[in-house]
């Protein structure tokens, strides 16, 4: 059986680290493909990441190039191009430029790797990956964006240090949007099935909440240039590794909803059951009054970032 195929597209400190991640994994060869003027870096990657094959015995096949043909039947594209975050930028600041970028990404995408499952990532991202949707013209079952799954992760490691107990025991979901509008349902939150709010004061819960919805701001202000790459690669990784292994997984991820949860042609974080298929089905959850109401506040964001980006 021949070895699944994951083409990287943009190879920053994200791309790196994917790079890295799915080679240890050996979920598939792995394509870096960047713009001409740093197809060294990404070269260099590759090679480095091969030179580690001796200590971690991995076999997998890696290579970094500016030349988007190498994408070539690639089963898994990642998408993490476009200008990061800076201090003081918000991701609305990020649209003008990211929006060029994705739409040259996308035709490259549409042409090469016609059938591959895609993963946005970069931001906007309710904007991006809707306009990579658009111009590729792919099914909605082969785009997703990459926000709840990282939103999801970062309410599960708060709620851990807050409470001191370990991580793998505590469950909750961030719908909605990606950003300060995002929807975390406290009251499905629990830690070994006990529920949160028999754990924590509602000050405390809210506290974790408000961090939540900053977490990316928080990250770009620590790291003074850029933002974050580690957290965002493992929340990707274990979205590619759901489609390419048939894992039937449970992640939420910016979808495209036709009628979910009152939501219609645009993508929105929801959960979703990631597979062989891709986006193979969307689980609508009985929301609370209070809950979809402020679905319907971040539906308004999402609509407001795509109408100002034209599309």
């Amino acid at each position: 059986m021949s070895r699944k195929k994951i083409a990287l597209i943009g190879g920053g400190q994200i791309g790196g680290i994917l790079a890295l991640i799915a080679t240890q994994k050996e979920l598939g060869d792995v394509v870096i493909v960047d713009i001409p003027e740093v197809e060294g870096m990404v070269k260099g990657k590759a090679l480095d990441i091969t030179e580690a094959a001796p200590h971690d015995g991995y076999d997998t096949k890696l290579q970094g190039t500016s030349d988007y043909s190498e994408i070539a039947g690639a089963d898994v594209v990642i998408i993490t191009a476009g200008v990061p975050r800076k201090p003081g930028m918000t991701r609305d600041d990020l649209l003008e430029i990211n929006l060029k970028i994705i739409t040259h990404v996308a035709n490259n995408v549409k042409e090469y790797a016609p059938n591959a499952f895609v993963i946005v990532v970069s931001n906007p991202l309710d904007a991006i990956v809707y306009a990579f949707h658009k111009v590729s013209g792919f099914p909605k079952n082969r785009v997703v964006g990459m926000a709840g799954a990282l939103d999801t992760a970062r309410f599960r490691a708060f709620i851990a240090m807050e409470t001191g107990l370990s991580v793998q025991d505590v469950s909750c979901i961030v719908m909605g949007g990606h950003g300060p509008t995002m929807v975390p349902l406290t009251r499905l939150a629990s830690v070994g099935g006990v529920p949160l709010s028999e754990l924590l004061s509602k000050d405390k819960i809210d506290a974790i909440i408000k961090r939540v919805q900053e977490a990316g701001t928080e990250l770009v202000k620590l790291y003074g240039k850029g933002s974050a790459f580690f957290s965002p690669a493992a929340a990707i990784m274990e979205m590619a590794e759901g489609f390419l292994k048939d894992k039937k997984r449970v992640i939420p991820s910016a979808a495209l909803c036709e009628g979910e949860y009152g939501i219609n042609g645009y993508f929105i974080g929801v959960p979703a059951v990631i597979g062989a298929g891709g986006v193979e089905k969307i689980l609508e959850l009985e929301l609370s009054v209070e809950e979809q109401d402020k679905m319907n506040s971040t539906l308004q964001a999402v609509k407001k970032t795509v109408g100002e980006a034209g599309l």
